[in-house]
Protein backbone atom coordinates (compact mmCIF):
# COMPACT_ATOMS: atom_id res chain seq x y z
CA UNK A 1 0.00 0.00 0.00
CA UNK A 2 1.70 3.76 -0.77
CA UNK A 3 -1.32 5.39 -0.93
CA UNK A 4 -4.27 5.74 1.44
CA UNK A 5 -6.54 6.20 -1.54
CA UNK A 6 -5.77 3.06 -2.65
CA UNK A 7 -8.80 1.84 -0.32
CA UNK A 8 -11.23 3.57 -2.17
CA UNK A 9 -10.20 2.84 -5.72
CA UNK A 10 -10.56 -1.38 -4.47
CA UNK A 11 -14.00 -0.69 -2.07
CA UNK A 12 -15.53 0.94 -5.24
CA UNK A 13 -14.15 -2.09 -7.85
CA UNK A 14 -15.69 -4.69 -5.33
CA UNK A 15 -18.76 -2.78 -4.56
CA UNK A 16 -19.19 -0.37 -6.86
CA UNK A 17 -23.39 0.61 -6.82
CA UNK A 18 -23.32 0.41 -3.13
CA UNK A 19 -24.15 3.00 -1.09
CA UNK A 20 -21.06 4.93 0.39
CA UNK A 21 -21.88 8.46 1.67
CA UNK A 22 -25.68 9.24 3.13
CA UNK A 23 -26.68 12.56 4.19
CA UNK A 24 -30.56 12.70 4.71
CA UNK A 25 -31.94 11.62 1.25
CA UNK A 26 -28.58 12.24 -0.47
CA UNK A 27 -26.49 9.19 -1.22
CA UNK A 28 -23.21 8.51 -2.81
CA UNK A 29 -22.60 4.97 -4.26
CA UNK A 30 -18.75 3.80 -3.61
CA UNK A 31 -18.42 4.26 -7.60
CA UNK A 32 -19.88 7.66 -7.97
CA UNK A 33 -17.56 8.82 -4.61
CA UNK A 34 -14.66 7.27 -6.69
CA UNK A 35 -15.48 9.09 -10.15
CA UNK A 36 -15.77 12.51 -8.89
CA UNK A 37 -13.09 12.78 -6.30
CA UNK A 38 -10.76 10.74 -9.22
CA UNK A 39 -12.36 13.86 -10.91
CA UNK A 40 -11.22 16.52 -8.52
CA UNK A 41 -7.89 14.60 -8.54
CA UNK A 42 -7.19 15.89 -12.48
CA UNK A 43 -8.71 19.30 -11.31
CA UNK A 44 -6.16 19.50 -9.22
CA UNK A 45 -3.03 18.76 -11.26
CA UNK A 46 -4.33 20.03 -14.22
CA UNK A 47 -3.92 23.36 -11.49
CA UNK A 48 -0.82 22.94 -10.77
CA UNK A 49 -0.87 20.47 -7.65
CA UNK A 50 2.43 18.69 -7.14
CA UNK A 51 2.49 15.80 -5.09
CA UNK A 52 3.36 17.00 -1.44
CA UNK A 53 1.38 19.86 -1.76
CA UNK A 54 -1.20 20.69 0.94
CA UNK A 55 -4.76 21.14 0.48
CA UNK A 56 -6.73 22.42 3.22
CA UNK A 57 -10.41 21.28 3.65
CA UNK A 58 -12.88 23.91 5.73
CA UNK A 59 -16.01 21.70 5.44
CA UNK A 60 -18.65 20.45 7.83
CA UNK A 61 -19.74 16.50 7.49
CA UNK A 62 -21.30 16.58 3.89
CA UNK A 63 -20.35 14.73 0.67
CA UNK A 64 -17.78 17.41 -0.83
CA UNK A 65 -15.59 16.33 2.50
CA UNK A 66 -15.32 12.64 1.23
CA UNK A 67 -15.18 13.62 -2.23
CA UNK A 68 -12.49 16.34 -2.12
CA UNK A 69 -10.24 14.39 0.71
CA UNK A 70 -9.76 11.37 -1.34
CA UNK A 71 -9.28 13.68 -4.36
CA UNK A 72 -6.55 15.32 -3.06
CA UNK A 73 -4.86 11.65 -1.96
CA UNK A 74 -5.63 10.35 -5.26
CA UNK A 75 -3.55 13.85 -6.88
CA UNK A 76 -0.46 12.81 -4.33
CA UNK A 77 -1.59 15.91 -2.36
CA UNK A 78 -1.10 15.85 1.66
CA UNK A 79 -4.51 17.00 3.52
CA UNK A 80 -4.72 19.63 6.44
CA UNK A 81 -8.39 19.61 7.81
CA UNK A 82 -9.07 22.81 9.22
CA UNK A 83 -11.80 23.21 12.03
CA UNK A 84 -15.03 25.30 9.72
CA UNK A 85 -15.40 27.89 12.93
CA UNK A 86 -12.17 29.15 13.15
CA UNK A 87 -11.70 32.55 12.04
CA UNK A 88 -9.57 34.34 9.91
CA UNK A 89 -6.91 35.45 12.00
CA UNK A 90 -7.08 31.73 12.62
CA UNK A 91 -7.32 30.62 9.21
CA UNK A 92 -4.41 32.58 8.03
CA UNK A 93 -1.94 30.87 10.57
CA UNK A 94 -3.28 27.57 9.46
CA UNK A 95 -2.76 28.65 5.92
CA UNK A 96 0.97 30.23 6.49
CA UNK A 97 1.92 27.47 8.96
CA UNK A 98 0.90 23.99 6.89
CA UNK A 99 2.10 26.75 3.36
CA UNK A 100 -1.38 25.50 1.90
CA UNK A 101 -1.51 25.96 -1.98
CA UNK A 102 -5.08 24.96 -2.46
CA UNK A 103 -8.46 25.78 0.02
CA UNK A 104 -11.81 24.35 -0.24
CA UNK A 105 -14.35 26.38 2.22
CA UNK A 106 -18.24 25.55 2.21
CA UNK A 107 -19.80 28.74 1.85
CA UNK A 108 -20.98 29.36 5.33
CA UNK A 109 -17.58 29.65 6.12
CA UNK A 110 -16.15 31.62 3.07
CA UNK A 111 -15.43 34.86 4.26
CA UNK A 112 -13.54 33.82 6.95
CA UNK A 113 -11.03 31.50 4.72
CA UNK A 114 -10.78 34.56 2.26
CA UNK A 115 -9.95 36.91 4.77
CA UNK A 116 -7.48 34.69 6.28
CA UNK A 117 -5.79 33.61 2.53
CA UNK A 118 -5.41 37.40 1.87
CA UNK A 119 -1.30 37.88 2.50
CA UNK A 120 -0.82 34.20 1.88
CA UNK A 121 -0.19 32.23 -1.14
CA UNK A 122 -3.51 29.61 -0.48
CA UNK A 123 -6.29 30.09 -3.20
CA UNK A 124 -9.69 29.55 -1.91
CA UNK A 125 -12.17 27.61 -3.87
CA UNK A 126 -15.59 27.46 -3.00
CA UNK A 127 -17.40 24.32 -2.36
CA UNK A 128 -20.97 22.97 -3.17
CA UNK A 129 -22.37 20.25 -1.51
CA UNK A 130 -20.49 17.47 -3.71
CA UNK A 131 -17.21 19.86 -4.41
CA UNK A 132 -16.50 23.10 -6.50
CA UNK A 133 -18.06 23.67 -9.44
CA UNK A 134 -16.59 22.83 -12.73
CA UNK A 135 -15.52 26.92 -13.31
CA UNK A 136 -13.37 26.87 -10.15
CA UNK A 137 -11.25 24.62 -11.22
CA UNK A 138 -9.65 23.43 -14.58
CA UNK A 139 -10.52 20.95 -16.00
CA UNK A 140 -8.29 17.96 -16.39
CA UNK A 141 -7.91 13.97 -17.01
CA UNK A 142 -9.50 12.16 -14.02
CA UNK A 143 -6.95 10.30 -11.74
CA UNK A 144 -8.66 7.68 -11.01
CA UNK A 145 -5.34 5.31 -10.20
CA UNK A 146 -3.52 6.43 -7.08
CA UNK A 147 -0.37 8.92 -7.66
CA UNK A 148 2.86 6.51 -5.88
CA UNK A 149 3.56 7.82 -2.81
CA UNK A 150 5.72 6.26 0.06
CA UNK A 151 4.27 4.44 3.55
CA UNK A 152 5.91 7.24 5.33
CA UNK A 153 5.19 10.24 2.98
CA UNK A 154 3.12 12.41 5.02
CA UNK A 155 -1.01 11.89 3.64
CA UNK A 156 -2.42 13.78 6.75
CA UNK A 157 -1.25 17.41 9.26
CA UNK A 158 -3.69 17.15 11.54
CA UNK A 159 -3.34 20.28 13.67
CA UNK A 160 -3.61 19.58 17.47
CA UNK A 161 -6.00 22.02 19.96
CA UNK A 162 -3.42 24.08 20.93
CA UNK A 163 -3.94 24.19 24.66
CA UNK A 164 -0.43 24.90 25.48
CA UNK A 165 0.41 27.38 22.79
CA UNK A 166 -0.39 27.71 19.02
CA UNK A 167 -1.52 24.63 17.27
CA UNK A 168 0.97 22.32 16.01
CA UNK A 169 0.62 19.75 12.83
CA UNK A 170 0.72 16.31 13.37
CA UNK A 171 1.92 14.30 10.16
CA UNK A 172 0.24 11.55 9.95
CA UNK A 173 1.63 9.04 7.21
CA UNK A 174 0.06 6.50 4.64
CA UNK A 175 0.58 4.11 6.94
CA UNK A 176 -0.13 5.58 9.96
CA UNK A 177 -4.03 6.08 8.91
CA UNK A 178 -4.02 2.53 7.27
CA UNK A 179 -3.43 0.54 9.75
CA UNK A 180 -5.41 2.63 12.21
CA UNK A 181 -8.54 2.51 10.28
CA UNK A 182 -7.66 -1.05 9.53
CA UNK A 183 -7.10 -2.01 13.08
CA UNK A 184 -10.64 0.50 14.10
CA UNK A 185 -12.38 -1.96 11.61
CA UNK A 186 -11.05 -5.33 11.90
CA UNK A 187 -9.85 -5.47 15.67
CA UNK A 188 -11.66 -2.68 17.80
CA UNK A 189 -15.35 -2.27 16.22
CA UNK A 190 -15.58 -5.05 13.57
CA UNK A 191 -17.12 -2.84 11.04
CA UNK A 192 -18.41 -5.01 7.81
CA UNK A 193 -19.95 -4.36 4.47
CA UNK A 194 -23.54 -4.42 5.47
CA UNK A 195 -22.23 -1.97 8.19
CA UNK A 196 -24.01 1.68 8.50
CA UNK A 197 -21.71 3.68 10.53
CA UNK A 198 -22.93 7.01 11.93
CA UNK A 199 -20.90 10.40 11.36
CA UNK A 200 -22.05 12.68 13.50
CA UNK A 201 -17.99 12.99 14.70
CA UNK A 202 -16.35 16.03 12.51
CA UNK A 203 -14.39 14.45 10.09
CA UNK A 204 -11.79 17.11 10.13
CA UNK A 205 -11.24 15.63 13.63
CA UNK A 206 -9.15 12.65 14.10
CA UNK A 207 -11.61 10.29 15.34
CA UNK A 208 -13.90 10.93 12.39
CA UNK A 209 -11.65 10.86 10.21
CA UNK A 210 -10.15 7.21 11.15
CA UNK A 211 -12.79 5.40 12.47
CA UNK A 212 -15.61 7.07 10.68
CA UNK A 213 -13.98 8.07 7.53
CA UNK A 214 -11.58 5.78 6.17
CA UNK A 215 -13.02 2.57 8.51
CA UNK A 216 -15.96 2.71 6.30
CA UNK A 217 -13.71 3.39 3.27
CA UNK A 218 -12.28 0.43 3.56
CA UNK A 219 -14.65 -1.91 4.67
CA UNK A 220 -17.42 -0.79 2.36
CA UNK A 221 -19.62 0.16 5.12
CA UNK A 222 -22.49 3.59 4.56
CA UNK A 223 -21.20 6.25 6.45
CA UNK A 224 -24.35 8.19 7.38
CA UNK A 225 -23.39 12.17 7.84
CA UNK A 226 -24.84 14.53 10.30
CA UNK A 227 -23.16 17.81 9.75
CA UNK A 228 -24.17 19.21 13.38
CA UNK A 229 -24.96 17.20 16.30
CA UNK A 230 -27.89 17.26 17.93
CA UNK A 231 -29.23 14.41 20.07
CA UNK A 232 -32.80 14.48 18.78
CA UNK A 233 -31.11 14.24 15.20
CA UNK A 234 -29.14 11.45 15.77
CA UNK A 235 -31.50 9.52 17.48
CA UNK A 236 -33.58 10.27 13.83
CA UNK A 237 -30.84 9.04 11.67
CA UNK A 238 -30.78 5.89 14.28
CA UNK A 239 -33.97 4.69 13.29
CA UNK A 240 -34.37 5.62 9.93
CA UNK A 241 -31.13 4.31 8.35
CA UNK A 242 -31.13 1.73 10.99
CA UNK A 243 -27.51 2.42 12.18
CA UNK A 244 -25.41 -0.64 13.46
CA UNK A 245 -22.59 1.82 14.50
CA UNK A 246 -22.39 4.54 16.46
CA UNK A 247 -19.15 6.50 17.76
CA UNK A 248 -18.86 9.49 19.71
CA UNK A 249 -17.84 11.12 22.49
CA UNK A 250 -19.30 11.16 26.18
CA UNK A 251 -21.10 14.57 25.77
CA UNK A 252 -23.01 13.12 22.49
CA UNK A 253 -23.81 9.54 24.92
CA UNK A 254 -24.84 11.77 27.47
CA UNK A 255 -27.35 14.10 25.77
CA UNK A 256 -29.13 10.91 23.61
CA UNK A 257 -29.71 8.95 26.80
CA UNK A 258 -31.41 12.53 28.60
CA UNK A 259 -33.38 13.19 25.28
CA UNK A 260 -37.28 13.16 25.57
CA UNK A 261 -36.94 11.00 22.56
CA UNK A 262 -34.83 8.31 23.84
CA UNK A 263 -37.59 5.71 25.13
CA UNK A 264 -39.84 6.07 21.90
CA UNK A 265 -37.29 5.86 19.11
CA UNK A 266 -36.32 2.38 17.49
CA UNK A 267 -32.53 1.54 18.33
CA UNK A 268 -32.76 -1.62 18.19
CA UNK A 269 -30.17 -1.59 14.98
CA UNK A 270 -27.57 -0.57 17.16
CA UNK A 271 -24.69 -3.38 17.87
CA UNK A 272 -21.57 -1.55 19.14
CA UNK A 273 -21.15 2.27 20.33
CA UNK A 274 -17.20 3.60 20.77
CA UNK A 275 -16.92 6.51 22.82
CA UNK A 276 -13.29 8.66 23.02
CA UNK A 277 -12.29 12.01 22.70
CA UNK A 278 -12.11 12.22 26.72
CA UNK A 279 -12.76 10.33 29.93
CA UNK A 280 -16.43 8.68 29.65
CA UNK A 281 -18.22 8.81 33.61
CA UNK A 282 -19.04 5.38 34.22
CA UNK A 283 -22.72 6.44 35.77
CA UNK A 284 -23.09 7.74 31.41
CA UNK A 285 -21.89 4.23 30.39
CA UNK A 286 -23.71 1.84 32.44
CA UNK A 287 -26.73 3.80 32.27
CA UNK A 288 -26.22 4.26 28.22
CA UNK A 289 -25.73 -0.04 27.98
CA UNK A 290 -28.35 -0.54 29.98
CA UNK A 291 -31.33 1.76 27.88
CA UNK A 292 -30.26 1.25 24.60
CA UNK A 293 -29.17 -2.76 24.97
CA UNK A 294 -26.14 -2.05 23.20
CA UNK A 295 -21.92 -2.78 24.40
CA UNK A 296 -20.39 1.08 24.67
CA UNK A 297 -16.70 0.68 24.35
CA UNK A 298 -14.67 3.24 25.60
CA UNK A 299 -11.09 3.98 24.12
CA UNK A 300 -8.11 6.32 23.83
CA UNK A 301 -5.91 8.34 21.58
CA UNK A 302 -4.75 11.43 20.15
CA UNK A 303 -4.10 13.53 16.87
CA UNK A 304 -0.22 12.03 17.41
CA UNK A 305 -0.95 8.88 17.71
CA UNK A 306 -3.57 8.39 14.39
CA UNK A 307 -5.76 8.56 17.04
CA UNK A 308 -6.37 5.13 18.26
CA UNK A 309 -4.22 3.74 20.60
CA UNK A 310 -6.19 1.53 23.32
CA UNK A 311 -9.39 0.10 23.41
CA UNK A 312 -11.87 -2.08 25.70
CA UNK A 313 -12.17 -5.08 23.15
CA UNK A 314 -15.07 -7.32 22.00
CA UNK A 315 -13.53 -10.21 22.58
CA UNK A 316 -12.54 -9.18 26.20
CA UNK A 317 -14.78 -8.14 29.32
CA UNK A 318 -15.15 -4.32 29.33
CA UNK A 319 -13.78 -2.56 32.41
CA UNK A 320 -15.93 0.65 33.17
CA UNK A 321 -13.82 3.32 33.64
CA UNK A 322 -11.08 2.32 32.09
CA UNK A 323 -9.35 3.10 28.68
CA UNK A 324 -8.97 -0.71 27.64
CA UNK A 325 -5.46 -2.16 26.62
CA UNK A 326 -2.98 -1.40 23.92
CA UNK A 327 -4.46 -2.16 20.76
CA UNK A 328 -2.33 -4.76 18.15
CA UNK A 329 0.67 -2.43 16.57
CA UNK A 330 0.97 0.12 19.32
CA UNK A 331 2.99 -0.08 22.74
CA UNK A 332 1.84 1.66 25.85
CA UNK A 333 3.88 2.11 28.94
CA UNK A 334 3.44 4.71 32.41
CA UNK A 335 6.39 6.68 33.02
CA UNK A 336 7.11 8.13 36.70
CA UNK A 337 8.58 11.74 37.70
CA UNK A 338 12.29 10.11 37.86
CA UNK A 339 11.68 8.61 34.30
CA UNK A 340 11.04 5.07 36.16
CA UNK A 341 8.49 2.66 34.13
CA UNK A 342 5.85 2.26 36.61
CA UNK A 343 3.90 -1.27 36.38
CA UNK A 344 0.63 -2.58 37.36
CA UNK A 345 -0.26 -1.50 41.09
CA UNK A 346 3.07 1.04 41.59
CA UNK A 347 0.99 4.03 41.37
CA UNK A 348 0.32 6.45 38.34
CA UNK A 349 2.98 7.65 35.95
CA UNK A 350 2.33 9.49 32.22
CA UNK A 351 1.55 7.76 29.46
CA UNK A 352 3.64 7.00 26.63
CA UNK A 353 3.65 5.09 23.22
CA UNK A 354 5.25 3.96 20.25
CA UNK A 355 4.44 2.09 17.16
CA UNK A 356 3.13 1.88 14.10
CA UNK A 357 0.35 4.84 14.83
CA UNK A 358 2.42 7.30 15.82
CA UNK A 359 3.07 10.22 13.98
CA UNK A 360 6.29 11.48 11.73
CA UNK A 361 6.47 14.26 14.19
CA UNK A 362 4.99 17.80 14.24
CA UNK A 363 4.89 19.88 10.83
CA UNK A 364 8.35 22.18 10.29
CA UNK A 365 9.07 21.48 14.39
CA UNK A 366 11.95 19.42 15.05
CA UNK A 367 12.61 20.70 18.16
CA UNK A 368 8.70 20.18 19.81
CA UNK A 369 8.68 16.99 18.17
CA UNK A 370 12.13 16.16 19.74
CA UNK A 371 10.02 17.64 22.97
CA UNK A 372 7.39 15.06 22.58
CA UNK A 373 9.38 11.83 21.60
CA UNK A 374 12.45 12.25 23.17
CA UNK A 375 13.58 8.72 22.77
CA UNK A 376 10.69 6.87 20.38
CA UNK A 377 7.96 7.26 22.92
CA UNK A 378 5.12 9.90 22.54
CA UNK A 379 4.66 11.34 26.65
CA UNK A 380 0.84 12.18 25.91
CA UNK A 381 0.68 14.62 29.44
CA UNK A 382 -1.70 11.96 30.56
CA UNK A 383 -1.64 10.86 33.77
CA UNK A 384 -2.64 7.08 34.24
CA UNK A 385 -2.68 3.88 36.43
CA UNK A 386 -2.65 0.47 35.11
CA UNK A 387 -3.45 -2.99 36.05
CA UNK A 388 -2.49 -6.67 36.04
CA UNK A 389 -4.61 -7.28 33.08
CA UNK A 390 -2.95 -4.29 30.92
CA UNK A 391 -5.92 -2.01 31.45
CA UNK A 392 -5.11 1.44 31.52
CA UNK A 393 -7.02 3.96 33.75
CA UNK A 394 -7.06 7.78 32.72
CA UNK A 395 -6.58 9.51 35.87
CA UNK A 396 -5.75 13.00 34.20
CA UNK A 397 -4.11 15.42 31.89
CA UNK A 398 -0.83 16.16 33.58
CA UNK A 399 -1.45 19.98 33.35
CA UNK A 400 -5.21 19.90 34.99
CA UNK A 401 -3.51 18.26 38.20
CA UNK A 402 -5.14 20.51 40.61
CA UNK A 403 -2.38 21.10 43.73
CA UNK A 404 -4.36 21.59 47.06
CA UNK A 405 -1.75 22.68 49.63
CA UNK A 406 0.74 20.60 48.39
CA UNK A 407 -1.73 17.08 47.60
CA UNK A 408 -2.13 16.39 44.33
CA UNK A 409 -5.99 16.39 43.30
CA UNK A 410 -6.98 14.43 39.70
CA UNK A 411 -10.35 16.18 38.56
CA UNK A 412 -11.48 12.96 37.08
CA UNK A 413 -11.98 11.54 39.83
CA UNK A 414 -14.33 14.08 41.69
CA UNK A 415 -15.94 14.39 38.26
CA UNK A 416 -16.94 10.42 38.73
CA UNK A 417 -18.88 11.31 41.85
CA UNK A 418 -20.37 14.60 40.48
CA UNK A 419 -21.97 12.33 37.75
CA UNK A 420 -23.79 10.17 40.24
CA UNK A 421 -25.34 13.19 41.35
CA UNK A 422 -29.61 13.12 40.13
CA UNK A 423 -29.44 16.73 39.30
CA UNK A 424 -26.08 16.73 37.56
CA UNK A 425 -25.94 16.67 33.37
CA UNK A 426 -22.52 17.35 32.94
CA UNK A 427 -19.05 19.13 35.15
CA UNK A 428 -16.21 20.32 34.66
CA UNK A 429 -13.92 20.03 37.79
CA UNK A 430 -10.72 23.37 37.91
CA UNK A 431 -8.34 24.74 39.96
CA UNK A 432 -9.23 28.01 41.45
CA UNK A 433 -6.69 30.54 43.39
CA UNK A 434 -6.49 30.04 46.81
CA UNK A 435 -3.88 32.63 48.70
CA UNK A 436 -3.05 29.97 51.19
CA UNK A 437 -3.32 26.46 49.54
CA UNK A 438 -1.81 27.51 46.22
CA UNK A 439 -4.85 26.37 44.42
CA UNK A 440 -8.56 24.63 45.03
CA UNK A 441 -10.73 22.60 44.11
CA UNK A 442 -13.91 24.10 41.78
CA UNK A 443 -16.79 22.72 39.99
CA UNK A 444 -18.82 23.44 36.86
CA UNK A 445 -22.12 22.02 36.49
CA UNK A 446 -24.82 21.92 34.79
CA UNK A 447 -28.38 20.50 35.50
CA UNK A 448 -31.03 18.01 34.10
CA UNK A 449 -34.65 19.43 33.16
CA UNK A 450 -36.22 20.12 36.29
CA UNK A 451 -33.33 19.83 39.19
CA UNK A 452 -33.59 21.96 41.75
CA UNK A 453 -29.86 23.77 41.32
CA UNK A 454 -28.96 23.67 45.09
CA UNK A 455 -25.23 23.62 44.61
CA UNK A 456 -24.89 23.43 48.57
CA UNK A 457 -26.58 19.89 48.05
CA UNK A 458 -24.08 19.11 45.39
CA UNK A 459 -20.89 20.14 47.11
CA UNK A 460 -22.08 18.00 50.59
CA UNK A 461 -22.91 14.82 48.27
CA UNK A 462 -19.70 14.72 46.67
CA UNK A 463 -18.40 15.88 50.40
CA UNK A 464 -19.24 12.67 51.94
CA UNK A 465 -17.95 10.14 49.25
CA UNK A 466 -14.20 11.55 48.44
CA UNK A 467 -11.30 12.52 50.94
CA UNK A 468 -11.60 16.22 52.31
CA UNK A 469 -8.98 17.75 50.15
CA UNK A 470 -10.21 16.78 46.89
CA UNK A 471 -14.13 17.95 47.36
CA UNK A 472 -14.86 21.09 45.72
CA UNK A 473 -15.56 23.85 48.01
CA UNK A 474 -16.65 26.58 44.63
CA UNK A 475 -19.62 24.86 42.99
CA UNK A 476 -21.90 26.94 40.65
CA UNK A 477 -24.60 26.35 37.86
CA UNK A 478 -23.93 26.93 34.16
CA UNK A 479 -26.71 26.73 31.63
CA UNK A 480 -24.39 24.91 29.16
CA UNK A 481 -20.98 23.54 29.82
CA UNK A 482 -18.20 25.37 27.20
CA UNK A 483 -17.23 22.18 24.07
CA UNK A 484 -15.40 22.31 21.26
CA UNK A 485 -15.97 21.11 17.97
CA UNK A 486 -15.99 16.95 19.04
CA UNK A 487 -18.15 18.21 22.21
CA UNK A 488 -15.60 17.60 24.29
CA UNK A 489 -15.67 20.11 27.37
CA UNK A 490 -13.55 22.86 27.25
CA UNK A 491 -11.61 23.06 30.43
CA UNK A 492 -9.67 26.05 29.42
CA UNK A 493 -12.80 28.55 28.45
CA UNK A 494 -14.29 27.61 32.67
CA UNK A 495 -13.81 30.27 34.95
CA UNK A 496 -14.94 30.17 38.71
CA UNK A 497 -17.42 33.27 39.31
CA UNK A 498 -15.51 35.83 41.50
CA UNK A 499 -16.79 35.73 45.12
Amino acid sequence: MTNLASNLVATAQTHPDKVAIKLDDAELTWQQLHGMAAKTAGALRAAGLEPGDRVALILPNIPAFPVLFYGTLLAGGTVVPMNPLLKAQEVEYFFTDSGATFAFAWGDFLAEAQGGAQGTSTKVIASGPVGPSEEDLPSGEPVATPVERDDEETAVILYTSGTTGRPKGAELTHRNLDLNAKRSAEDIIRIAVDDVVMGCLPLFHVFGLTCGLNASVRTGATLTLLPRFEPGKALEIIERDKVTIFEGVPTMYGAMLHHPAADSTDTTSLRTCVSGGSSLPEQTLTEFESRFKVRLLEGYGLSETSPVASFNMLDRPSKPGTIGRAIPGCEIRLIGEQGEQVGPGEGVGEIAIRGDNLMKGYWNKPEETATAIPDGWFRTGDIASVDEDGYYTIVDRKKDVIIRGGMNVYPREVEEVLYTHPDVLECAVIGVPDHELGEDVGAAVSLREGASGDVDAIRSYVKDRIAAYKYPRTVWVLDDIPKGPTGKILKREIQAPSA
